[in-house]
């Protein structure tokens, strides 16, 4: 049985700016010395210019070592504003030290035209764009409607996500010109939420959620041939079981847990 334990263990800093965060990983849950443990501390702050707000960040590994240029995972920055009814953001990270190329996300957002656009690039030599989706959502007889184009650059696939809820029940059909898939929920009652998926290959899952109340859930996902995913949600903790399937036979247990505290 493989077992992967994720434990966020806690959260310090001032209340004058937001508090870095301490993760620590543990391996197989099992190891000879602290080389199992695979720590990271991120902080991230906010300031204004002008019209614009300012978000940055940095995530780096928490461990001894002489090489300080190697501890930086990743450092980013956010940029946002509000141009004649629209809200426009653009975000940059780049990955370790390396400032030559940078993964970067730009979204505009009209709520009074409940219009969004996503826009993925990256920036280097040049600028390059890998992905680019648009939502438009509507109400129609007191149901919500999403329409969701994407377009992936890079691999030039298209498809559409096509969102309808009403009174309890939502339906979500993804097509491509190569697949389609159907999401069919239903809350059950106060407690429960079922979703079984359908693809046009002949996959099915089952999606089961229960609510527990308090901030408290347990979603179970059966996969067939595939695996059965559980998620327990308590409060400040979360936890992750993944066990892999081959027919009937549960092959191995994944399972990752964490929580956040502030101090």
């Amino acid at each position: 049985m493989k077992l992967s334990l994720a434990l966020a263990i806690f959260t310090v800093g001032s209340a004058a700016a937001n508090r870095p965060s301490l993760t620590i990983n543990v391996q197989d849950g099992n190891f000879a010395d602290i080389g199992g443990l695979d720590p990271s501390l991120s902080w991230s702050a906010s300031s204004t210019t002008g019209d614009i707000d300012l978000d940055y960040g940095i995530e780096a590994a928490a461990k001894p070592t002489t090489d300080l240029a190697s501890l930086p995972k990743n450092i980013w920055g956010k940029a946002s504003t509000n141009v004649n009814g629209w809200g426009l953001s653009a975000r940059a990270e780049f990955q370790g030290t390396d400032f030559t190329n940078a993964d970067v996300e730009i979204d505009a957002s009209n709520e009074e035209a409940e219009l969004d656009i996503h826009l993925e690039a990256s920036a280097g030599d040049g600028f390059s764009v890998s992905k680019v989706e648009a939502t438009k959502r509507l109400e129609s007889d007191g149901a919500d409607i999403s329409v969701n184009p994407r377009y992936n650059v890079d691999t030039e696939e298209t498809d559409v996500v096509l969102s309808y809820a009403k009174d309890g029940t939502s339906v979500k059909v993804t097509a491509s010109q190569d697949a389609q898939s159907v999401t069919l929920s239903r809350q059950v009652d106060d407690e429960n939420r079922i979703a079984p998926t359908l693809a046009s290959n002949g996959d099915i899952s089952i999606e089961w959620e229960r609510d527990l109340g308090e901030d408290n859930s347990i979603t179970t996902t059966l996969t067939p041939n595939e695996a059965i995913d559980v998620e327990w949600k308590d409060a400040s903790w979360t936890a992750s079981i993944n066990m892999p399937l081959d027919g009937t036979d549960i092959t191995g247990t994944n399972v990752s847990v964490k929580r956040e505290v502030n101090f």
